[in-house]
């Protein structure tokens, strides 16, 4: 059996998902009449687990594992990088401050665009989704070290 870019996709969608699922366990499912804090994220996970499934499935369809071009690993690397530094300071800086750092970051050194839009970009969607969540929905986004 050839082992195919999709194979590898799905499992890895499988694993992940079972692995969070197994995780999340602490948190209160509910009813579907009175949904608790786990059931979203549960049935997000159950459909991953079902789309890395279908995924497998039909892998005979992708390009073999062997033929990736590697190429453009840096710029994935740099996003995976990235990202996870902003997870990790998340809680500590706060939102604004994590998020507007992950957007400018993410658009100046990775997808290479103009410093003066990437700084406007990224601080108007912070702002907005401050609005949105922290204010309009009542959501507690953390405040960090420097209380916004």
């Amino acid at each position: 059996m050839i082992i195919r870019r999709d194979h590898v996709a799905g499992g890895a969608f499988i694993a992940a998902g079972a692995i969070l699922f197994a995780i999340s366990g602490d948190l209160p499912f509910g009813a579907w009449s009175m949904p608790g804090a786990g059931m979203m994220p549960k049935l997000v996970l159950g459909m991953m687990i079902v789309f890395g499934l279908l995924l497998m499935v039909r892998a005979s369809t992708s390009p073999p594992l062997a033929e990736i071009d590697w190429r453009d690993f840096g710029h994935a690397a740099r996003v995976v990088a990235v990202t996870a530094a902003a997870t990790a300071l998340y809680t500590t800086a706060g939102f604004l401050i994590t998020m507007a750092a992950l957007i400018f970051l993410l658009l100046v050194f990775v997808e290479r665009k103009n410093v003066l839009g990437a700084a406007t970009l990224s601080l108007g969607v912070v702002v907005l989704a401050y609005l949105l969540f922290g204010s309009l929905l009542k959501s507690p986004l953390p405040q960090g070290f420097m209380w916004f």
